[in-house]
């Protein structure tokens, strides 16, 4: 099996998405899980999130629902998003940031539509890490953060720019629906080799945007 990593963060409905058809892969894809902070990404590289544009807001999240319903995944919006996502982030981190644990977090917030940002909702948040007991479970906030900056900085580094990402040989394949291009090029590792792909992965920009 291929040794991916995978870059995402529990605001990101497509990351849930994505993560509920995980099982698809599990015979071609070792996949290693990053929790990572998407503001630190958007800040990174001076992009505005999905849900700050209204019209962009409404239609993404129409499209997680039909989306979902199109998978045949369960989902159910939590009363209130963009939420603040460290708890489930720092919950996951203290699990060891496994897939069982990854799951229930996200089934907390999008299969049962809790708010996890709440008391009621980081209370279930804790209680999933503390069934997933790790090396992680008794490190202190101020620890558990450190990890989390440290995933966020690397994803940075290897040119993450939004969630989900796979990160596979220095490639990026970024969003929910990436991951039909993501096990092409693991079958054809010369997928971007050609000289069209060559081309475009080199050419310049035609027209800069004065964003005074």
């Amino acid at each position: 099996m291929k040794k991916v990593d995978w870059y995402f963060d529990f605001i990101s409905p497509f990351a849930y998405l994505q993560f509920s058809q995980f099982k698809q892969f599990e015979n071609e894809l070792n996949i290693t899980i990053h929790p990572v902070v998407f503001g630190g990404l958007l800040k990174h590289w001076g992009q505005l999130g999905p849900a700050e544009i209204v019209p962009k807001r409404i239609f993404t999240y129409r499209f997680f629902k039909w989306k979902a319903d199109r998978l045949g995944i369960e989902y159910t919006m939590p009363p209130s998003h963009p939420f603040n996502p460290l708890p489930a982030l720092l919950s996951c981190i203290a699990g060891n940031s496994t897939f069982e644990v990854t799951q229930e977090i996200f089934d907390t917030i999008y299969k049962e539509g809790s708010q996890p940002d709440q008391k009621k909702g980081i209370e279930k948040l804790e209680a999933i890490a503390k069934k997933h007991a790790s090396d992680h479970s008794n490190l202190d906030e101020k620890s558990l953060k450190k990890i989390l900056r440290t995933n966020t900085s690397k994803a940075i580094e290897n040119g993450v720019f939004g969630v989900p990402t796979f990160v596979v040989e220095g490639q990026v394949f970024w969003g929910g629906d990436a991951s039909d291009m993501l096990l092409d090029f693991i079958k054809d590792p010369q997928l971007f080799n050609t000289e069209e792909m060559k081309r475009i992965s080199s050419m310049p920009m035609g027209l800069i945007r004065d964003k005074s």
